[in-house]
């Protein structure tokens, strides 16, 4: 199997007329790798068409350029890197494939559709990361959230929330189900709104950049914000976006949401999001879980067993409860149907 996908990549990338990007990403089952992250992509230089390889760890990202047959050793080194998450992007079709921790590589495929099977490679040698919101230019949306001043940047200490949102946006982009949902307004519940960044962009993001008609509402328990959001959704004139003053598990939808979402909700308030994705039989929940206590108050070195020497020492007990915390939550997505992923949001230097 695994020698399966890697020829299935390689044929793939070496398609000039078809290959787009590749990321390799995520656990690596095996020996340590020096890089978190691999991004492959076309390039042409000085004529020529070639492989631009990005290699990512925590600190940088350093580009090499390939050709011919030193191109395709370099993949095949990348290929040989067990990363878990490896995703294939052509002009046709997205293809995702996940390693388990036994070594089998799972595939998923997503034909494009529409205006999507148009779009080609970018060649360009140097270019901007592409953002689902991007900040290269002034931006009446970012400048009225805050995020860029009134000479069109963002703001030094909004960068870290700037690529917070971005990144939690081309998560909810890379799922592939923003065409699959079954209704037309899409229903968004953000729990745990707090200052609404992440709220205002997703609706900016959805309805005036990718054109998908949706409603979304806030919730969280300050009111201070509630009322602030409320009056900048009024002054952008957003009359689907509103926000209620309640908290997150008493809060009842006029319509089920089909996508909810929580961004660094604290502690329970993460497994409140989920009981109302589950309980409103949402199509997809996204959520960067924040501070883990509940769980870390419960250890003791009593009831530790096997585990006492962990729990002796307070970060590596904190270390264990996160984990935990996480594991059950994605273990009670599975149990109720859901298809679920854990992974690495963004770097923490961005929160």
């Amino acid at each position: 199997m695994t020698q399966d996908y890697h020829e299935l990549v390689t044929q793939a990338v070496l398609n000039e007329d078809d290959f787009v990007r590749l990321t390799l990403k995520g656990i690596v089952r095996g020996p340590a790798a020096p890089w978190q992250k691999i991004v492959v992509r076309p390039i042409e230089l000085r004529g020529r068409r070639q492989l631009q390889f990005s290699y990512f760890d925590a600190r940088q990202d350093v580009s090499k350029n390939y050709y011919g047959p030193e191109a395709r050793a370099r993949l095949h080194e990348a290929l040989d890197i067990p990363y878990s998450s490896i995703v294939l992007q052509t002009i046709g079709e997205d293809i995702q494939i996940q390693l388990t921790k036994k070594g089998k590589a799972i595939l998923h495929r997503h034909r494009h559709s529409g205006q999507a099977t148009a779009m080609a490679p970018e060649l360009v040698h140097n270019h901007a990361k592409a953002l689902p919101i991007p900040a290269d230019r002034p931006d009446g949306f970012l400048q009225a959230i805050g995020i860029m001043n009134e000479h069109g940047q963002v703001r030094p200490n909004m960068q870290g929330k700037f690529a917070q949102i971005n990144e939690f946006l081309a998560l909810i982009e890379a799922t592939g189900e923003l065409e699959r949902f079954e209704r037309s307004p899409i229903e968004v519940l953000d729990c745990g709104c707090g200052s609404s960044y992440l709220t205002f962009a997703t609706y900016h993001y959805l309805n005036n950049i990718r054109g998908i008609p949706a409603r979304l509402v806030g919730v969280d328990t300050n009111t201070g914000l509630i009322e602030k959001c409320a009056a900048l959704a009024a002054r952008l004139e957003y009359g689907d976006l509103c926000f209620q003053n309640t908290p997150i598990i008493a809060f009842e939808a006029e319509c089920a949401p089909d996508l909810v979402m929580a961004l660094h909700a604290c502690d329970t308030a993460t497994d409140e999001a989920i009981a109302q994705a589950i309980r409103a039989e949402a199509h997809m929940l996204v959520c960067a879980p924040c501070c883990h206590h509940d769980l870390n108050e419960q250890l003791s070195l009593e009831s530790g067993g096997v585990f006492r020497p962990v729990l002796r020492h307070g970060i590596l007990k904190q270390r264990m409860a996160d984990i935990l915390t996480d594991s059950f939550r994605a273990l009670a997505l599975r149990i109720m149907g859901y298809r679920t992923d854990v992974i690495e949001f963004v770097a923490s230097e961005h929160t």
